[in-house]
């Protein structure tokens, strides 16, 4: 695997190393040894997919807050989906920063989300899917998120919003969170 890190310290774009042959190729997707020797937690306590019927439908922006907060491991397998992640780290100099990455069937890249991150995607096409292996148990008293509209995020997204749960909908403003997101996200 190729680990490629982020402007935001601790998240990787992970690349596979395909072997080719007359069959087509194999390629390893996750190591627990390769992750570990890039300081990576390498503990796997779901893994989840998610499939979305319609182009354009926006999951996010979700996080988990300590002592729950959740590594994530996201790799597109059918369609493609533009994933964007959020640094939440209130002692980090990227604090509110984010990045944005292309995760699609024909690429075979994953993206490695640290603990403390906001987390979201939307679909470029119907019928995709999407695959994680995610570092914590999903713990509804410590669920969060943010508005994927917020415009102290800046978040571009490349297609109008087709579909959206009325949960991430619901999400307040960053402003009207913010003093609890750093309490909260501080370690």
């Amino acid at each position: 695997m190729l680990f490629k890190e982020t402007k935001l310290k601790g998240s990787y774009i992970i690349d596979i190393e395909p072997r080719e042959d007359n069959r087509g190729f194999f390629a390893r997707a996750f190591c627990q040894k390769e992750f570990e020797d890039h300081g990576l937690k390498s503990s796997i306590a779901q893994s989840n997919i998610a499939f979305s019927l319609k182009k354009g439908t926006l999951r996010g922006m979700h996080f988990q807050y300590p002592p729950a907060a959740e590594t994530k491991l996201v790799r597109c397998t059918r369609g493609g989906i533009l994933d964007i992640i959020v640094d939440l780290r209130p002692e980090s100099s990227t604090y509110l920063q984010h990045i944005s990455v292309e995760l699609n069937e024909d690429n075979y890249r994953a993206l490695y989300v640290p603990e403390r991150f906001a987390h979201g995607y939307q679909v470029l096409c119907d019928n995709t899917e999407t695959s994680y292996q995610v570092g914590e148990f999903y713990t509804p008293g410590a669920e969060g998120g943010l508005m994927y509209d917020d415009p102290r995020l800046g978040l571009e997204w490349p297609l109008p919003v087709s579909v959206i749960s009325e949960k991430d909908q619901k999400f307040r403003s960053l402003q009207e969170i913010e003093t609890e997101l750093e309490q909260r996200m501080s370690v």
